[in-house]
């Protein structure tokens, strides 16, 4: 079961009468919409996936989608999280460096350079168009814990202006994951290209690792 929890920050107050969607990472595919009880709550009888949560059409979450998902709003116009660009604390502009050879990747269309392992060369570029189409060129197919590991990914960088180390990423993981699942050996086994602090990095659009280049 999954349940979205709308709330005021400030007073608490429950917001009923929301439409609440769920989108899921893996397929695109979204649910039918349902509205907020009395209690603030929209309920969907599904299994845990990634993904994320639309508020009359606008995202307010993107995640693990599993038991209570809160959502507190400043106000019920407050704007959504960003699911495109940079995370904050990239600058803008070109992270080319000295020698870097690069290639051109078609996303939806239009032409986005990467360097030669596939590393954005502008953040700004990033998408999760960009991450599906880097994903398909290493030969990788993006299942809900890859999207779950690049949101963590842009997430982490937001938050702390540096890329996550692997410890930390087994830390978050081990309990969203349990044990079995959130280990070392498990995130480079689904990342095999390079493990999450290479792969991992270049489909979240963030910067190489120190002394990869």
């Amino acid at each position: 079961m999954i349940t979205v929890r709308v709330r005021m920050k400030t007073s608490g107050e429950p917001l009923k009468r929301m439409p609440v969607t769920l989108v899921f990472d893996a397929d695109g595919s979204a649910t039918p919409t349902v509205m907020t009880d009395r209690a603030g709550e929209a309920r969907f009888d599904l299994p845990p996936r990634s993904g994320k949560v639309l508020l009359a059409g606008v995202e307010r979450y993107h995640g693990h989608l599993d038991g209570e998902i809160p959502v507190d709003l400043w106000s019920i116009t407050q704007a959504a999280d960003a699911s495109a660009g940079a995370p904050e604390g990239i600058a803008g502009g070109s992270m080319a460096y000295p020698s870097m050879q690069t290639r051109t990747l078609e996303v939806e269309g239009r032409p986005v350079t990467v360097d030669s392992e596939g590393y954005l060369v502008y953040p700004r570029d990033w998408s999760e168009a960009f991450a599906r189409a880097e994903a398909a060129a290493e030969g990788l197919t993006l299942t809900d814990e890859h999207w779950e590991v690049i949101r963590f990914l842009r997430q982490f960088y937001a938050g702390h202006g540096l890329q996550a180390a692997v410890r930390e990423m087994v830390k978050h993981f081990r309990e969203v994951w349990g044990p079995d699942r959130g280990t070392s050996r498990y995130l480079h086994a689904i990342f095999p290209n390079g493990g999450p602090q290479k792969q991992g990095n270049r489909l979240a659009g963030l910067l190489r690792t120190k002394g990869e280049h």
